[in-house]
């Protein structure tokens, strides 16, 4: 089958209007101006491939803002010779699925095809995503959804399993970097008319704030060519001026809020204070509630440094009640602290592996009694039971330790506990060696492992 080619002239005007935004203006024609995608849309990758031979399925584009999902759907409607047809997930119901689905087969029949691009499509309720199902299944129309939210905790099953999900990334620095260079160059739909003078560090500028954003990008380099004037000079302080206050890539309550939150306490675990603090940053930034680092950092404080370093946990506690008392801004130098503190303590998951084991015991042996030499004897009848009988009182031994077993029969001899080689480990090491040679040597039996 011969490649198709975009069908100018329909999807895409062949004079465009100029009182459209540039990032309308400067949208993509073809694949080959489609760029910040390759690893999807590069040359003999599936997907292309697929577009040029007009034989795409039904797919879900999920990426950030900017990253081309539209115009990756308008692109595919163009190659296929097939209808585009936007349905908003948030505004339009299942009135408008049958409308759609009636439009769809009135075009089969007249042998053509439908692009329905379903925008923001985890916003798809149940209703909705049934009365998609048996069509999308039937080939009445080829679904294109977009979305910035990871597909698989959005869709259900049954329409997850009849898509394809492709992977759209923040477009790289460079890539935005061209494109602001081909719309000041662009005399039809960029800014080429204009005699703008542009330095490169505010390209540069630009294209790192726009955090991979190219519509974002193009709104900043329009806004900064409308602040200075066709004949203008953009430098970086202009473009600082023209992008305001950009915030972070952040969807609270979102994936990306737990992918910071996981870089976050992974940076903590690996010791590294320059991860820990940039994510700490990052999420605050991006509005996150600090609340949320500080519960985080003290399930960290226990988990991986536990006993190698006591003091973690309370210096992680007592940075959330500073916090509480402070207020922002002064609040963030504590936050700060204990992020430092806890990135370079000492590391030790020996309670994790403790608490595991001890768990597993208690389901192995979920109904053994207690001793009855560590039974407690409030009454005479359990005195005459043999409750409390031959249990040793420690502080009666000059070093506090008398040998005596404290665990069920079944389990008698069994570790939980093994301290880890770093901080203050070392020394609970040191003391559990003591008291086992203590052991052995009044007891006249094997050390404890």
């Amino acid at each position: 089958m011969p490649k198709r080619k975009p069908i100018e002239g329909s999807l895409f005007q062949a004079v465009v209007d100029r009182a459209l935004p540039l990032a309308a203006r400067m949208r993509p024609r073809t694949l080959a101006e489609f760029v910040g995608q390759e690893h999807v849309l590069g040359a003999g990758r599936a997907l292309r491939d697929a577009i040029e031979r007009g034989t795409v399925d039904s797919l879900v584009l999920w990426g950030p803002p900017g990253s081309g999902k539209t115009t990756l759907g308008r692109l595919i409607a163009a190659y296929t010779d097939r209808e585009f047809v936007a349905f908003s997930s948030v505004t339009e119901g299942v009135v408008r699925v049958r409308e759609v689905v009636a439009e769809a087969q009135d075009r089969l029949t007249a042998g053509r095809g439908t692009i329905l691009f379903a925008d923001e499509i985890h916003r798809l309720n149940k209703a909705q995503q049934d009365a998609f199902l048996p069509h999308v299944e039937a080939g009445t129309f080829t679904l294109v959804g977009a979305t910035t939210e990871n597909p698989s905790f959005e869709l259900n099953g049954a329409l997850l399993s009849r898509v394809r999900v492709v992977v759209l990334r923040p477009i790289p620095a460079e890539a935005i970097v061209n494109l602001l260079r081909r719309a000041l160059a662009d005399a039809d739909r960029g800014l080429g008319a204009q005699t703008l003078a542009v330095d490169d560090d505010a390209l540069d500028l630009i294209a790192t704030q726009a955090d991979g954003d190219a519509r974002h990008a193009l709104t900043v380099l329009e806004a900064a060519a409308s602040h200075v004037g066709k004949a203008g000079r953009i430098d970086a302080a202009v473009a600082r001026e023209a992008m305001l206050m950009r915030m972070a890539r952040f969807d609270k309550g979102g994936e990306e809020t737990f992918n910071m939150l996981s870089a976050f306490h992974k940076s903590l675990r690996g010791s590294d204070p320059q991860g820990a603090l940039y994510w700490m940053a990052r999420f605050v930034e991006g509005g996150g509630d600090p609340m949320i680092l500080f519960r985080r950092a003290i399930a960290m404080a226990a988990e991986d440094i536990g006993l190698a370093d006591p003091v973690a946990l309370q210096q992680a506690v007592a940075a959330r009640d500073a916090y509480h008392t402070l207020g922002v801004p002064e609040g963030m130098l504590p936050l700060t602290q204990m992020v430092v503190y806890l990135a370079t303590a000492p590391k030790s998951n020996s309670l994790v592996v403790a608490l595991g084991s001890a768990m597993a015991a208690a389901r192995e042996a979920p109904a053994e009694g207690v001793p009855m030499h560590i039974r407690n004897a409030p009454t005479n009848l359990m005195k005459q039971l043999g409750y409390n009988a031959g249990y040793q009182y420690a502080h009666d031994s000059p070093d506090a330790f008398l040998p005596q077993e404290y665990l069920p029969d079944i389990l008698r001899g069994r570790t939980f506990y093994r301290p880890g080689q770093f901080g203050f480990e070392k020394e609970v090491a040191k003391r559990l060696a003591w008291w086992n040679e203590l052991k052995q040597r009044r007891t006249g039996g094997k050390p404890t492992e």
